[in-house]
């Protein structure tokens, strides 16, 4: 059973898709909006990430992700809870706009 703070998760993909061809850059470009259709935002270029309410969402929305991949390159998907996700830090960088607004997401269930 989740705990009060396990509650909400955060779904991470990572992805490395080959965009040599007219072909594999309209599968990548396919692929992208399907995650931004999903609700992930992007942290930085090939990672993008999603606020889920618990595991029943982290598993829907896994289902999705399984659901639209593409045949070549190399997806990754990490599962971590709220909080764990808010120690991350950044090294080098700002904050983006967008990444300051997903925190209000939660708000939103």
């Amino acid at each position: 059973m989740l705990n009060k703070d396990d509650r909400f998760m955060r779904l991470i993909v990572f992805f490395d898709l080959p965009t040599k061809t007219k072909y594999d850059k309209k599968v990548y470009t396919v692929f992208r909006r399907y995650l931004l259709k999903d609700g992930f935002i992007m942290l930085q270029f090939s990672v993008y990430s999603r606020v889920c309410k618990g595991l029943d969402s982290v598993e829907s929305h896994l289902k999705y992700l399984r659901s639209i991949l593409p045949t070549k390159g190399n997806i990754r998907m990490l599962q971590v809870t709220e909080k764990q996700y808010a120690r991350m830090e950044i090294l080098l960088g700002t904050v983006r706009k967008t990444e300051k607004n997903a925190g209000k997401q939660l708000l939103l269930f």
